[in-house]
């Protein structure tokens, strides 16, 4: 009869990560800027005017006004969790999205992503996975053991995109919380630090120039190079 274990594997020489702080994060297709008001809101506002569907499962928005979006950049800017960071795309020098770091607990080595709003246009181009694949890469390289991806278990667009930047479904948690006055079930995903070298391998491979032609389409999908990294698929993906 095996043996039945009592402890987790002990973590040797783990030290506890750093918590983000500033590091501006450069990409071939894209740069991601710890935000500021000033210098991205503007822009920002504009690449998101008429979507107002990108706020359906946010817990703020959509924003009537310039001055009101402002405000909320110079708001959440201020704070350490979530950390945000401001999409810019490289080929045009505009601001396309955002992308946060939250729930940081360095004493776990336990790190999310989300509060992720991205104009249409963007979510179309390279961009958007490559800043992913540097959010990713920086929470690894810097020590943390786990990185998180959560959304509303009915945003079935987030629960495709996290499948296919190699998240593994881990379930729904029933009644998490409460979001504009409905009730949230929320979806799990995680990558953790031992699938990252297989998983950072598939980002390279698929970013790379000759996975897409002269028209910019990809040739081989991420979700295809990713399959073989992920511990468990979504049932509903």
């Amino acid at each position: 009869m095996a043996e039945t274990k009592r402890f987790g594997a002990p973590l040797g020489d783990w030290q506890v990560p750093p918590r983000p702080e500033g590091a501006v994060l450069e990409g071939l297709s894209v740069v991601l800027e710890p935000m500021a008001a000033d210098a991205h809101a503007a822009d920002l506002f504009r690449a998101y005017s008429g979507h107002d569907d990108l706020w359906d499962y946010m817990p703020y928005g959509p924003f009537s006004s310039a001055s009101g979006y402002h405000r909320f950049c110079k708001e959440v800017a201020s704070g350490a969790d979530p950390y945000f960071y401001v999409l810019r795309d490289r080929a045009t020098g505009q601001c396309g999205g955002v992308a946060s770091y939250l729930r940081i607990t360095p004493e776990a080595g336990s790190i999310e992503v989300g509060h992720i709003c991205i104009s249409p246009e963007m979510a179309q181009s390279r961009v958007f996975t490559e800043a992913m694949f540097l959010m990713m890469e920086w929470a690894f390289d810097a020590g943390y053991r786990r990185y998180e991806w959560k959304c509303d278990a009915y945003n079935l667009p987030s629960r495709r995109a996290a499948q296919r930047l190699g998240f593994s479904y881990e379930g729904i948690f029933r009644q998490a919380t409460v979001v504009k006055g409905r009730n949230r079930d929320t979806a799990w995903f995680a990558v953790i630090d031992k699938e990252w070298p297989a998983l950072r391998e598939a980002y390279v491979a698929w970013l790379a120039d000759q996975n897409f032609d002269a028209r910019g389409r990809q040739k081989e999908r991420l979700s295809d190079l990713t399959r073989l990294v992920r511990a468990a698929d979504d049932p509903l993906v």
